[in-house]
């Protein structure tokens, strides 16, 4: 895991804690309120609420986009300049809907414990890093190197000891929430032995694509209305199509991209 530090972009900042070599990630960010959030019975609130975050595609069009060392808009010149931009900004560019919903969703129900990040990106190579710490093309470019594959020890090892430390670090009635692929192994089947029953994802998920996916989260924040998380473990993870969702008004859109 990374930390942001002012000087010199991604830094280790070790510390243990409890037998685990707990990186500084887990130092408290303050995440953005969206007011007194709708609970659902299926998810018993207790001493926090973290969310886990696939990434996006950092070898997509969008990704060559951002990183084309001669792109002249904003978030490139910030990302070549300085100390970079924070992860969940280069990666919401990346992936466009998707990801926006996901990071705008954690951002607003995000209920941090002590000592921790509530909103945490698996990636490819770091294990679990935090939304806000700071990376630079060079960062960006090292997560195309490992694919994320149940099979490839660069991916599963530093994400096993990043959720091993994250499972010590937070009391057993703080939930994780994943939102990402279920359907598939490649998160649950490193994240569920550790997690167990605390492992969560939104019901409404299932049967949907990635837009429709992303369409809803930012629909939930605009509403201030939490979606049903239920355990992974004891869950059907797929199901029939969805139906489409209705178009949103336009200020309805406005309010969704304000609260990124």
């Amino acid at each position: 895991m990374f930390v942001a530090d002012n000087d010199n972009g991604l830094k280790h900042r070790p510390d243990m804690y409890n037998g685990f070599a707990v990186l500084g990630i887990f130092s408290k960010i303050e995440q953005p309120s969206c007011g007194k959030p709708l609970t659902r019975m299926e998810e018993k609130i207790g001493t926090g609420r973290v969310f886990l975050l696939s990434p996006a595609n950092v070898a997509g069009k969008r990704a060559r986009i951002l990183l084309n060392p001669n792109a002249d808009f904003e978030l490139a010149q910030r990302l070549r300049t300085g100390v970079g931009v924070p992860l969940g900004e280069a990666f919401a560019f990346m992936s466009g809907l998707y990801f926006r919903g996901k990071l705008a969703y954690a951002r607003a129900f995000a209920i941090a414990p002590d000592g921790c990040d509530g909103v945490l990106i698996i990636t490819s190579n770091r294990g679990l890093v935090s939304a806000d710490a700071l990376v630079t093309p060079a960062d960006l470019q090292a997560y195309c190197e490992v694919p994320i594959d149940g099979r490839e020890n660069r991916y599963t090892q530093p994400l096993v000891r990043d959720a091993a430390a994250l499972a010590a670090l937070c009391a057993n009635d703080c939930s994780i929430v994943l939102l990402g692929s279920v359907a598939s192994g490649k998160y649950v089947d490193h994240l569920l032995p550790i997690f167990d029953t605390r492992l969560l994802f939104p019901k409404e998920f299932v049967g949907r694509g990635d837009l429709s996916r992303g369409g809803l989260l930012l629909r939930s924040v605009t509403a201030n209305r939490l979606l049903t998380h239920i355990p992974v473990v004891s869950t059907a993870r797929r199901g029939s199509r969805q139906p489409k969702l209705t178009p949103l008004r336009v200020n309805q859109c406005k309010a969704g991209n304000e609260a990124l």
